[in-house]
């Protein structure tokens, strides 16, 4: 039986580290696959200030077996000091589309 599969997001200060993070993913088997959405703009809070800043979001699609060692590489290779790792378990899809998930994480 497969693992779980996973969506995890994340958000990176440009084009060029969120290229350089999906690619030590996909390359590393952590993740089947990396969507990088350019032209977010997040609000936040940090450090006692409200932030607006542009950012490019990752969608990484991985599963329970490689979220831990997928989390670790984020928060290593990542620049921002605490960067958004956010997982969500998949609650359903395309079977053909989880199965090639499951297959790709496995190889």
């Amino acid at each position: 039986m497969s693992e779980q599969a996973m969506v995890v997001l994340s958000t990176a200060p440009d084009e060029d580290t969120a290229a350089r993070l999906a690619g030590l993913l996909v390359e590393g088997r952590l993740a089947a696959c990396v969507n990088i959405v350019p032209g977010t703009r997040s609000v936040f809070r940090w450090e006692g200030k409200v932030q607006n800043e542009p950012e490019v979001l990752l969608i990484c699609k991985t599963d329970a077996h490689h979220l831990e060692r997928l989390t670790e590489t984020l928060l290593r290779e990542h620049p921002y000091d605490c960067p958004e790792v956010v997982a969500l378990p998949v609650g359903g899809g395309a079977p053909e589309y989880l199965g090639w998930i499951a297959r790709t994480l496995a190889e």
